[in-house]
């Protein structure tokens, strides 16, 4: 059992498998929705994800996606496809032990910050996934 939250914890989530896979996401849509240079995620199931306590609130970010966060504190929790989502990529930060989830390749390396740069050996996508479906 894997469990997180918001900053102020009036919104919990327990995710009941290992993640799918984890990663680094450099893309402006993750960007500018956290205010970071990259986000760190893990994807999950949906059907090993739950909401525990609260209720997110959504926005959609895109046509094809929308972000669920704290609608007290503004903690982003995660992404997932408008229709026929079969993952739920949580932002590792709202993780209660993110260390848990070892990123293993960077997305959209082509909108990296120019001035950011992990010091690892992981794959480095210029778009999404090449496995991904």
């Amino acid at each position: 059992m894997y469990e997180g939250g918001c900053l102020c914890g009036a919104l919990r989530f327990r995710a009941e498998v290992r993640p799918i896979a984890s990663g680094y996401c450099h893309c402006t849509l993750c960007q500018r929705s956290t205010g970071a240079p990259v986000l760190a995620w893990a994807s999950f199931p949906v059907e090993a994800f739950a909401y525990t306590k609260g209720r997110a609130t959504s926005y959609d970010s895109s046509p094809w996606g929308h972000r669920e966060f704290c609608n007290l504190c503004g903690t982003q929790i995660c992404y997932r496809k408008t229709t026929d989502a079969t993952t739920v990529d949580v932002n590792l930060g709202s993780m209660d032990n993110p260390s848990d989830f070892p990123p293993e390749y960077h997305l959209y390396e082509k909108d990296r910050i120019s001035w950011f740069d992990t010091a690892d050996e992981l794959p480095r996508h210029a778009e999404s996934d090449p496995g991904a479906a």
